[in-house]
């Protein structure tokens, strides 16, 4: 007998009693790796020390404090750190309890941007199918998951969507990655014009798209495109880079790799590490500026913004990856994680495409491999991958609804920053046995 609602009420997880480093051991006493981070969330693995000091010296010194009131030395230097080295232009960081919570700040940043500005006309929010956005009911708005937003749709704001930047299954045969690209992008400039210039208030996308896809990356300059189309309308460009950014990819904002800036940054997961929740919106000095020369302040709130503890985990792991050099580490060992998937999936007859950047890849399944055809949705393949690898005491990320929301599976990896190289041999042996073992049940 539970009083919580679980997610799933029929399936109840495993009871967590401890974690370290990258294994968590469960109330049995069975041990698991942590190969996804969560949700992408535990960049540092479990019980750093450095951070639970951290968050032991904040606790002696102030706990909370209402940002109605006071701000605090912990979230001015974690802004600081933020903005030191942050995509060109961004100047200022609002922080916030979660991704949700960051997408929604972006949007409402987005909206009174322009009514500040005297463009109350421009209302619209420009999206991309198979993105994820947060589950809170504009984010939910804004994302292109279809599974998570069908039963809320009555509830939901108007948002558009256009088609998003995924080469393994939208890219035509024999189209140049620089076709795509233009194409893709294109939809983008469509969707604008047909809307009317002068409606549209933003565009939001994820650099390298998370759960609902699995790990997807943008094909040659196709974000440059799309910051060139939003500057030709005035339209702000919204990067969401709640599970693809703080070093997931290798770079601390992953549209680094992509070479642009956006107008709004969203945050969360990584930032923090799972120690605190904490989340992120960075903006622009030019909203700012609106802001600041108009009604002067931003009109929106959470009694925990701005949370000491949050901000002194956030503070201290952002620390540690850079006094660590982990985002080398990210990039050598992601490239470890390319070849080893590789190395046990490049040829397997049900694996369609190996995907992502840094610590943060994707294998998609497939039922025929040179058709693509996705495994039959009602076989829930993505569960039973799941089930085999914490049977072997691996914990990964599958999805279902790939595709379009119903069709495809795929299984998403996110493993801790700290991973050596035996470390990620174990997990894609594990991972290679689980996969086999829900194919043949």
């Amino acid at each position: 007998m539970t009083h919580l609602l679980h997610r799933s009420i029929h399936t109840p997880p495993r009871r967590a009693v401890a974690a370290e480093g990258i294994h968590f051991t469960d109330a049995e006493g069975r041990r698991y790796i942590d190969a996804s981070g969560g949700a992408a969330v535990s960049c540092l693995g479990h019980a750093h020390p450095d951070v639970l000091a951290a968050l032991h010296a904040q606790l002696d010194k102030l706990a909370y404090a209402h940002t109605g009131f006071f701000t605090t030395d912990v979230a001015e230097a974690l802004a600081d750190t933020l903005i030191t080295g942050a995509p060109e232009g961004l100047s200022h960081v609002y922080l916030v309890s979660g991704g949700s919570e960051a997408v929604e700040a972006a949007l409402k940043m987005a909206r009174q941007y322009f009514t500040e500005t005297g463009q109350p006309q421009r209302r619209h929010i420009i999206a991309r199918r198979q993105s994820y956005h947060g589950n809170t009911l504009g984010a939910l708005a804004a994302g292109g998951n279809e599974w998570r937003r069908a039963q809320f749709k009555p509830l939901l704001m108007q948002a558009h969507h256009i088609a998003p930047c995924f080469a393994y299954r939208e890219q035509h045969i024999g189209e140049t990655d620089a076709a795509y690209a233009t194409r893709a992008a294109g939809e983008l400039e469509a969707k604008i014009q047909e809307l009317g210039p002068d409606t549209v208030a933003a565009f939001i996308a994820e650099p390298v798209v998370g759960a609902t896809a699995g790990a997807v990356p943008a094909v040659a300059d196709y974000f440059k495109q799309i910051r060139a189309i939003c500057d030709r309308y005035g339209v702000l460009l919204i990067l969401d880079e709640v599970m693809c950014g703080m070093g997931r990819t290798g770079y601390r904002y992953a549209c680094d790799y992509d070479g642009i800036a956006p107008d709004l940054l969203t945050i969360a997961k990584g930032l923090g590490g799972g120690f605190q929740p904490i989340g992120a919106t960075l903006l622009s000095n030019k909203i700012y500026n609106a802001f600041a020369q108009g009604s002067g302040f931003f009109q929106h709130g959470h009694t925990y913004m701005g949370h000491p503890m949050a901000a002194a985990a956030g503070l201290a792991v952002q620390q540690v990856i850079a006094r660590d050099n982990l985002l080398e580490n990210v990039q050598a060992m992601g490239a470890v994680l390319r070849a080893q998937l590789h190395s046990h999936f490049g040829q397997h007859p049900h694996i369609g495409d190996i995907r992502g950047r840094g610590l943060f890849q994707a294998i998609e399944l497939v039922a025929d491999r040179d058709t693509k055809a996705p495994f039959d949705p009602a076989r829930k393949l993505h569960a039973k991958i799941k089930a085999e690898a914490m049977a072997r005491g691996l914990m990964v990320y599958p999805m279902g609804g790939t595709i379009d929301g119903v069709q495809g599976d795929h299984v998403l990896l996110a493993p801790p920053f700290i991973v050596r190289e035996t470390d990620l041999a174990e997990i894609t042996g594990r991972l290679a046995e689980a996969v086999d073992a829900a194919l043949a049940a």
